[in-house]
């Protein structure tokens, strides 16, 4: 069985999707689609821009959306999901691509996610760490000890859990977490605290875009960031995207849910080779391939 999975934040390099828009006349009508939605001249960017132009949340995500999508709409018939799944904002791109959201509707979607999480990251110092070689318990429970927020954001793979929250309250998790026995706790280049209480503006905001917009059943299940479970009905799917941005990614037990359920063969979609590279760490018997044009 085959699952398709699409990367989130991170993913991004220096002219993605010039290739896409060079051969392909689908490519290019979706991208002059999405200049008319955003408002902006969004193929110019990622064609163009530099890597701190495409570091700008506002930038990132519809450019990772956009890659990812195209692509898989590019695969045409050989794109056939038992599975699908994304990392963070990549949910986003398997509901399009597995045909529960609209283009159009995505793609507003996540902007609205990223202006959102851009003014919540305003409001309050913030920041996430990478935490390596301890295990989730641990990092739990060392969380749930500090004063301030801080809490697990996503569980990437056995070994590697990044936290979130108030930037000192983070510094301080993180020599807990050396103490504790993690090899290394290192701050991450980001603007924000993503996927903790502290996007709970973000939140609100999102969840009054996602009530106004239609969702379908999607062409196979997807395996959802915050209950690393099979969803196929639309409110249900609704109702977790609404939970996303405050809650952690459960990468690791998605993919681990998807192994259990009977994916065979797993296809990352989209910039970038970040989600094979986990795969290998969850699971590494687990065949793993890049979708290729």
């Amino acid at each position: 069985m085959k699952a398709y999975i699409f990367p989130g934040q991170g993913a991004q390099y220096e002219g993605m999707g010039k290739e896409l828009y060079e051969r392909f006349d689908l490519a290019r009508k979706r991208f002059a689609q999405a200049n008319d939605i955003l408002g902006f001249d969004i193929a110019k960017i990622m064609f163009e821009g530099s890597a701190d132009d495409l570091k700008q949340t506002r930038v990132t995500q519809p450019a990772i959306f956009l890659h990812a999508v195209i692509t898989a709409e590019l695969l045409g018939d050989d794109f056939k999901p038992d599975m699908l799944a994304g990392h963070s904002l990549g949910e986003f791109s398997a509901l399009v691509a597995g045909k529960a959201l609209s283009f159009e509707d995505g793609l507003q979607l996540v902007y609205k996610r990223a202006e959102a999480m851009q003014k919540a990251t305003e409001l309050v110092d913030s920041t996430m760490s990478a935490i390596l070689n301890l295990d989730d318990e641990t990092v739990e429970a060392v969380c749930r000890k500090i004063d301030g927020i801080v809490a697990p954001a996503n569980y990437n793979c056995p070994g590697q859990l990044v936290i979130s929250g108030e930037t000192e309250a983070v510094k301080r998790a993180n020599e807990a977490l050396l103490e504790a026995g993690a090899r290394r706790a290192v701050l991450l280049p980001v603007g924000g605290a993503f996927h903790s209480p502290l996007m709970e503006p973000a939140r609100e905001e999102l969840a009054k875009a996602i009530a106004e917009t239609t969702f379908q059943s999607p062409m196979a299940p997807i395996y959802q960031n915050v209950t690393a479970q099979a969803e196929t009905n639309p409110e249900k799917i609704k109702a977790n995207l609404n939970k996303q941005l405050t809650a952690p990614v459960r990468w690791t037990q998605s993919v681990q849910q998807m192994i259990a359920d009977g994916a065979t063969e797993f296809i990352e979609v989209g910039p970038g080779k970040v989600l094979l590279g986990l795969l290998r760490k969850i699971d590494r018997n687990v065949k793993g391939t890049k979708a290729e044009l």
